[in-house]
């Protein structure tokens, strides 16, 4: 039996969408339009991962979260959004999401995230990770520590600029976006680029995205 599923979204054409579009690799288990048929719902199917609008009738996602993550601490939540507005990001997260995504999002990388969130990975477009931490930190979020004062010894293997090449990376900005900031070519932004992941022994840019956000260099 594949993962178990279960799509919240007060709008049919889009259940229909995600039926569609992932229904033959994993096993839909139910549908809720509004929070207390969610919550029902959830109860009841004990799903993998929920598929969670952010904005419905009675509360919206987060509310759906709040009353159930303690509840049900094996369920996987998986925020699918027409948003990115920093308040929805950050209310979703904040309440105990593993990941967000908007619905501009193809099939297959929706199949993706439902399968990395099951396992218990943190699904964000690069990007979007780099500007949820911002955004936590002018909401308020402790401060960034220094870079030396980071917990991975991986960090003192990289020189100057390829620390400033890290961070840019892991906040999502493309490899002429760096270059153009950093006054380098884009040759040379992939030169630094492929040694800050050799010598943080990590495989892509996701990864070096959560290794950034777990030792606060962002």
């Amino acid at each position: 039996m594949g993962i178990r599923v279960f799509v919240v979204d007060d709008h049919a054409m889009v259940r229909a969408g995600v039926r569609a579009e992932i229904g033959a690799e994993v096993t839909l288990v139910g549908e809720a339009d509004d929070v207390p048929s969610a919550v029902d719902g959830i109860r009841s199917a004990r799903p993998d991962v929920v598929l969670l609008d952010v904005h419905m009738p009675g509360g919206g996602g987060r509310a759906v979260l709040e009353t159930l993550r303690t509840e049900l601490p094996d369920v996987h939540w998986l925020a699918l959004s027409v948003s990115d507005a920093a308040e929805d990001v950050i209310a979703v997260i904040r309440a105990g999401a593993r990941g967000y995504v908007t619905k501009t999002i193809s099939g297959p990388d929706l199949l993706d995230a439902v399968r990395r969130v099951a396992d218990g990975d943190v699904v964000f477009s690069p990007r979007l990770a780099g500007f949820v931490l911002d955004a936590f930190s002018a909401a308020g979020a402790p401060a960034a520590e220094p870079a030396e004062e980071a917990t991975d010894p991986g960090l003192d293997l990289l020189s100057a600029r390829e620390r400033e090449v890290m961070q840019l990376l892991a906040r999502g900005y493309t490899y002429r976006e760096i270059g153009s900031r950093l006054f380098i070519s884009v040759k040379t932004v992939e030169s630094h680029a492929s040694n800050v992941l050799r010598k943080l022994q990590l495989s892509n840019r996701n990864e070096l995205t959560r290794w950034a956000a777990t030792n606060r260099l962002l």
